[in-house]
């Protein structure tokens, strides 16, 4: 196993890890913003009041895209498993 070898299999995973981290955090900085201003406008200041839609809005977003991020785990952890031949030789 040569350095290069770790390193991509370190930049893999950690670009698999932003791409199945990405939509729900994305939901919820969305979510977020958009009760701070209804908070703001409203001058509602209350800070569980953004909990509740966050939960909700990451909890749709995982049952929408679960089943793509489950797939991109899958062949990556196949794709893995397979090259452990080549990386020990």
């Amino acid at each position: 196993m040569t350095p290069e070898s770790v390193l991509t299999i370190g930049r893999d995973a950690l670009a698999l890890g932003i791409l199945l981290g990405a939509p729900l955090l994305l939901t919820a900085l969305a979510v977020g913003v958009l009760v701070g201003v209804f908070q703001a406008a409203t001058q509602i200041n209350e800070m569980t009041l953004s909990f509740i839609p966050k939960l909700l809005a990451m909890a749709a977003v995982a049952v929408v895209a679960g089943p793509w991020m489950l797939r991109l785990l899958i062949e990556y952890t196949r794709r893995l498993v397979e090259s452990i031949p080549g990386l020990l030789a």
